[in-house]
């Protein structure tokens, strides 16, 4: 279970990223940008999913949060002492993968809050999108470049075999 030397690890890594910078609060980014320079229905269709998806996300955050939280801090927990202490690399790899996530979900919690708080709409609305998509680019870059490191010193310290 060498995961750090294993191509698809950082395959899954760079298309997890991707992904969470491409979609902002389950909008695509494109869908954004076409509504802020092309106005019309893009903005409505923009809108109403930023609405559907705020929603969803707040009544999800309401309804089963103190149990999501509980079972993440669980996961996580048990991921860190296996792969930190104990040293099982597979567990450090998803670890590393999943611990930047669970910020990201808590940053969209909080602007899907704000988001109905302020019922933003037009340029407020693309302004939060906008800045909720740079702080995610930011934990992602971050995220990426704390785990290249640990994978780089991984690979190094057991050698081509895992000896």
């Amino acid at each position: 279970m060498r995961s750090f030397s294993n191509l698809w690890f950082w395959i899954a890594l760079a298309v997890m990223w991707s992904s969470a910078s491409h979609w902002i609060l389950g909008v695509p980014y494109d869908l954004v940008l076409r509504a802020r320079r092309h106005g019309g229905d893009a903005v409505t269709d923009m809108e109403d999913l930023v609405r559907i998806n705020v929603t969803r996300l707040l009544y999800i955050g309401r309804m089963s949060g103190l149990w999501l939280a509980g079972l993440t801090c669980f996961l996580l927990t048990g991921l860190g002492i296996l792969g930190f202490f104990y040293w099982v690399e597979f567990a450090q790899a998803v670890f590393l993968l999943l611990a930047p996530m669970t910020l990201v979900g808590l940053l969209s919690l909080n602007t899907a809050r704000l988001i109905q708080d302020t019922a933003a709409s037009g340029e407020a609305l693309y302004k939060r999108l906008f800045r909720h998509r740079i702080f995610v680019q930011i934990i992602g870059m971050i995220s990426i470049f704390i785990t290249a490191m640990w994978g780089m010193y991984t690979n190094l310290a057991l050698g081509p075999f895992g000896l």
